[in-house]
C-alpha cells in the first residue's frame, strides 16, 4: 500500500473523529484515566505528544486498553521518535514542522506521518514527497481560518487535507471544521497538563462532553 493511500485512510479515520485531543502525559495512569474519559464522552482519538518520556509507554498501554481509539503520536521531531511511536502502536504521527528526513523515513517504512506546514512553500515540498494530509501549525498564530483558507485555495485539486492545531478552541473550532479540506483539528484545549496534574477529572470530562457535542454538530463533509 502506497504512502498516499495510507494518508487517505488516516484522513478518513480522522474525519470521523473531527476533534483530536492533544495530550502531554507524564504517566501511564494519567493516560488511561483521561482516555477513558474521552472514550466515554465519544471522542474516539488522541494525540500523545513526545514532549514527555512517558509517551511511548502511554501510547502502548492506551492502545491496548482502548482498541477503538485512534491513537497517534505528536511532536515527532526525528527518526528515532518516529520509530518509537509506531513500535508502540501509534496509528499516525504528526510534527509541528516539515522535516524532509523524517518524512522520507516515514515513506520508506510506510508510516502515516503528517508534517506541519504554515506556508505554501512548505505545502509544496510536502506534496512533492507524497504527503496528502498536513498539520497546519501554529494555526491561530499563523493567521487562523483566513490564512488556512487562502493556503487551501490553490491546492484544492490535489486532494490535500489539513489538521489545524495551535490556538484552536471552542470559540473558533466550528470555523475550522467548516473548511471542507479540514478533516480534524488538534484539540490542545482538551486535557490541559495543569488540569491533569491537579486531578481535575470532572472539569476535563465536562470539556470533553462539550467537544463531543461540537463533533456531532459538525460532521465531515
Amino acid at each position: 500500500m502506497g504512502f498516499t493511500e495510507k494518508h487517505l485512510e488516516a484522513a478518513a479515520a480522522l474525519a470521523a473523529i473531527r476533534i483530536v485531543p492533544v495530550l502531554a502525559l507524564e504517566s501511564v495512569e494519567d493516560g488511561l484515566k483521561i482516555c477513558e474519559i474521552f472514550n466515554k464522552a465519544g471522542l474516539c482519538g488522541a494525540e500523545i505528544t513526545f514532549r514527555t518520556k512517558a509517551a511511548p509507554e502511554v501510547i502502548r498501554e492506551v492502545t491496548n486498553a482502548f482498541p477503538n481509539l485512534l491513537v497517534g503520536a505528536g511532536t515527532v521531531l526525528n527518526v528515532h521518535d518516529l520509530h518509537r511511536a509506531f513500535d508502540a502502536g501509534a496509528k499516525f504521527a504528526v510534527a509541528p514542522g516539515f522535516n524532509p528526513t523524517v518524512v522520507k523515513e516515514a515513506i520508506r517504512c510506510d508510516y502515516t506521518f503528517c508534517p506541519g506546514v504554515c506556508t505554501p512553500s512548505e505545502v509544496e515540498q510536502a506534496v512533492e514527497l507524497g504527503c496528502r494530509m498536513l498539520k497546519f501549525f501554529p494555526a491561530e498564530a499563523a493567521g487562523g481560518v483566513k490564512m488556512l483558507s487562502s493556503i487551501v485555495a490553490p491546492y484544492k485539486h490535489l486532494g490535500i487535507r489539513f489538521m489545524p492545531t495551535g490556538g484552536v478552541s471552542t470559540k473558533n473550532v466550528c470555523d475550522y471544521l467548516a473548511i471542507p479540506q479540514v478533516v480534524a483539528v488538534g484539540g490542545t484545549w482538551l486535557g490541559k497538563s495543569a488540569d491533569i496534574k491537579d486531578g481535575k477529572w470532572a472539569e476535563i470530562e465536562a470539556v470533553a462532553m462539550e467537544a463531543a457535542a461540537i463533533v456531532r454538530q459538525n460532521p465531515a463533509k
